[in-house]
């Protein structure tokens, strides 16, 4: 992953993994900067509410400026409304709808 310029971030606690968080930069016409997007982000159920979360979406946003990003994107289920929580108490809005299709 870190040769396609894609960040994995790995949270411990007491020595074992709690979390982790991975990225991605996408080069777009119509930005004028890459966007940075955290891909995937998990906390270990049970080490939730601790600040984990937290501070792996800001070492994420620090590393994606750091790569010349101007934004972070995040996506989430519509189902993950606790996931939306989290990230609109981070700073995050909710700003377009994506839609999909499997191929």
């Amino acid at each position: 992953m870190e040769t396609d310029g894609r960040i994995v971030l790995v949270a411990e606690l007491e020595g074992e993994v709690a979390g982790c968080l991975t990225t991605s930069v996408m080069r777009v016409l119509h930005r004028p900067a890459p966007v940075g997007r955290i891909s995937m982000m998990v906390v270990d159920e049970a080490l939730r509410s601790r600040g984990l979360g937290a501070l792996l979406v800001r070492a994420a946003e620090e590393a994606l400026a750091a790569q010349g990003c101007y934004m972070v994107e995040v996506t989430s289920h519509v189902r993950r409304t606790e996931a939306h929580r989290f990230y609109e108490r981070l700073g995050y809005e909710k700003t377009s709808v994506r839609l999909a299709r499997e191929l």
